[in-house]
């Protein structure tokens, strides 16, 4: 009889869930990424399998989106969840293709800024330190959250600041934090850690495009006073 590795058997870093948790989607084969879908084989075949099957079977990943569900439940080991699943997730793969692209603000001037953050910003009773993240057309492509402080201050890694820049190939960033009491005058503290930042994002080619400090209706921009 032959013996044969199960999925829970495997090294973990051969498992197709556990890879995913540990380098991302994009370092997966598709045979990983349909064996998740399927989440279990049968009793004599592995997901990893059944998943290679059905490549095989509809001779790859495009056919494979053009097979229906009773299409795919003539495979052996596919049932009518499996199937569904498989089919739900690979329309949804489509729809996202297909979908026209996102108008996305472009950061052009401190006010461009300011208008994307003022109304999250200005009623936060502590200190919330945020980036916009941009591409290398400056367009926006995410406002991510680095730190909550207290009152009036917030604690700020340039690790944290820069890790989704990184996530994202992001080309340029805006620093964004509010000031509960409604005055965005920076503080020494403001400055002095914009300046880290800025030399932080030329060494790894990330330009600190702007700080923006919001108080109650009115802003800061630390590159308009000369500070960047």
């Amino acid at each position: 009889m032959e013996y044969r590795l199960t999925i829970k058997q495997m090294p973990e870093e051969m498992r197709p869930r556990e890879r995913m948790l540990r380098y991302g989607p994009e370092a997966l084969t598709e045979v990983e990424l349909i064996a998740i879908l399927l989440r279990s084989g049968t009793p004599t075949t592995t997901s990893l399998e059944l998943a290679s099957q059905l490549l095989a079977c509809f001779e790859g990943i495009r056919g494979l989106m053009a097979a229906g569900v009773e299409e795919l439940q003539g495979v052996k080991g596919v049932g009518p969840a499996k199937a569904t699943e498989i089919r739900a997730a690979l329309e949804l793969g489509r729809r996202v293709a297909a979908a026209p692209p996102a108008e996305r603000p472009v950061i052009r001037t401190p006010e461009d800024a300011a208008a994307v953050v003022m109304e999250d910003f200005r009623h936060l009773d502590r200190e919330h330190f945020s980036v916009l993240v941009l591409n290398t057309k400056h367009q926006v492509l995410a406002t991510e959250r680095v730190s909550v402080g207290t009152l009036n201050s917030s604690s700020v890694h340039p690790r944290e600041v820069f890790k989704s820049a990184v996530r994202r190939s992001a080309a340029a960033l805006v620093l964004v934090h509010n000031h509960p009491s409604g005055d965005p005058t920076p503080s020494r503290q403001d400055i002095e850690l914009t300046g880290r930042l800025v030399e932080a994002g030329k060494i790894m080619g990330i330009e600190i495009l702007d700080h923006i400090i919001v108080g109650d209706k009115k802003y800061t921009s630390l590159r308009a006073e000369g500070f960047i």
